[in-house]
């Protein structure tokens, strides 16, 4: 058997060193990517707790206005009524690109209303919807 010498072992710590770079590397990009998506889900969140807000904003509105309930309503790319203009326009502020449909409809003694409220968070993904129903008496 034949003794190891140095000259046989020249430039493994190099190797060594290439590949904990490279493997280095690769773990810090799964870790941008992760940061990157979660990010993401994070200003869905967002958006999805202000679409929330508004329709709870505009449920309370609607409860001690009983009386003219009606005026609520919103079609689709609609143009709201004096009631429900200010709140269109806090909810498009708060929620850029956002869309509301408000269907109003008496139910006996009570109204049911549904409120639809639309935004895509950027250009190319899918429309993102928050549905909210409620009864006011």
């Amino acid at each position: 058997m034949k003794p190891v010498t140095l000259r046989q072992q020249a430039g493994v710590a190099l190797l060594e060193v290439v590949i904990a770079v490279i493997l280095l590397g690769i773990g810090l990009l799964g870790a941008i990517g992760l940061q990157a998506r979660s990010y993401s889900a994070l200003a869905d969140a967002g958006q999805r707790a202000e679409a929330t807000i508004q329709a709870d904003k505009l449920v309370a509105m609607m409860n001690t206005d009983v009386a003219n309930i009606g005026s609520y309503a919103l079609a689709a790319n609609g143009t709201p009524a004096a009631a429900l203009a200010p709140w269109v326009a806090e909810t498009r502020t708060l929620i850029p690109g956002a869309t509301a449909v408000v269907v109003v409809a008496q139910q006996g003694t009570r109204w049911r209303v549904d409120i639809t409220i639309a935004w895509r968070r950027k250009q190319g993904t899918d429309t993102n919807t928050h549905r909210v129903t409620a009864y006011v008496i």
